[in-house]
């Protein structure tokens, strides 16, 4: 089992720890529903070091990565973001990831259940003039989110991250510590990601504590959960993976299909012209909770399966994202769940869920 550069940070405050992706993670801390709150209403910081980072070099390195990915790299501007995903030839997802645009290289964030087929996949399809260097094992990642996330973090940061706009980074200093800060986040508030070494990030994460003070709380994995499923911000392994295509995912947004070539395009294509099931945001309306794999009936007819469920801690009922076939997908369309030979009424609803998020401010 590994363990992050933070680990003893988590034990020291008393986290309860699982096994996550090979390491050893927190849950929570405090307890789920209050460090929700907490990212929702002020600021919580994640560690997030388990994800892994490659970094893409070379003379071909975008015309590489255009290839291998299904959102326009040729149009990504230095100190920009891009969220992207890689699939196989048959449109199914590999992966879905973030991509850096520094000076002279990119940097490719990926899922860490993902990270050694990923890592294959990329040399697999790279030219001789693509290099490319894992460097997982050396980064550390911490996620500050919230609506405080801003005023907490510039006190010690000589970035501005007021000029600052979404999906875009810069690399400085957080309290004298050398660090990528990127504009971006998985919880739908404004919030910023940290990137350092095991060194460095140890020394953040107490800065940042220091500086937030009551304003900031130790949040874990639960509530980055529940915190992105109100946001239908897709989990892979749950809602996407080799059996979906981005089109149905409700990806369709960062699938160039105007692009010239990229692995998978002609699949996609074809599924965006024959689309036979969405995900789509499930709310409950009766008592119930929806948990993967519960079936999603209409009329007694199974039409479809959930894939994500939560109790909402900002909405207090049941939310959960659903694979329904294309002619149920429709908002206000009303559906049954299926939950031991009961069936609780549930609706299609606008995503996402919560939408009083900070992520625009």
């Amino acid at each position: 089992m590994k363990q992050t550069p933070l680990y003893d940070k988590h034990v020291s405050l008393g986290a309860k720890l699982v096994d996550f992706a090979g390491y050893q993670m927190p849950i929570q801390y405090a307890g789920i529903t209050q460090e929700h709150n907490a990212v929702r209403q002020s600021a919580g910081i994640f560690d997030v070091s388990h994800m892994g980072e490659f970094i893409i070099s070379g003379e071909e390195a975008q015309t590489f990565l255009d290839y291998v990915t299904i959102n326009d790299v040729a149009s990504l501007k230095c100190w920009q973001t891009q969220y992207s995903a890689m699939c196989y030839e048959d449109g199914g997802l590999i992966d879905d990831l973030l991509i850096y645009h520094y000076p002279d290289h990119f940097m490719l964030v990926v899922n860490a259940f993902n990270l050694e087929k990923d890592l294959d996949w990329l040399m697999a399809h790279k030219t001789e003039k693509v290099d490319i260097m894992d460097m997982s094992d050396q980064t550390g990642l911490i996620a500050l989110q919230g609506p405080n996330s801003r005023e907490i973090l510039q006190t010690i940061s000589d970035i501005d991250l007021n000029t600052m706009e979404f999906y875009w980074f810069g690399v400085g200093n957080i309290d004298g510590f050398p660090a990528t800060i990127a504009r971006t986040g998985y919880t739908g508030e404004l919030g910023f990601e940290i990137y350092a070494d095991h060194e460095n990030i140890v020394k953040i994460w107490d800065a940042i504590i220091s500086s937030g003070g009551d304003a900031v709380e130790p949040t874990g994995l639960g509530c980055r959960n529940t915190l992105r499923i109100e946001m239908k911000y897709a989990l892979y392994g749950n809602d996407i993976d080799a059996s979906t295509n981005p089109i149905e995912a409700g990806l369709g947004w960062i699938t160039k299909l105007d692009k010239e070539n990229f692995i998978g395009k002609d699949a996609l294509v074809f599924a965006k012209a024959n689309l036979a099931r969405r995900l789509i945001c499930l709310e409950v309306i009766d008592r119930g909770i929806p948990r993967k794999g519960y079936p999603i009936a209409c009329n007694g007819e199974l039409v479809g399966a959930v894939t994500s469920g939560t109790q909402s801690p900002s909405l207090k009922h049941g939310i959960g994202l659903a694979y329904v076939d294309q002619p149920y997908a429709k908002i206000g369309t009303e559906l049954e769940m299926v939950v031991r030979n009961k069936k609780l009424n549930c609706l299609v609803v606008k995503p996402p869920f919560y939408k009083e998020g900070t992520l625009n401010t």
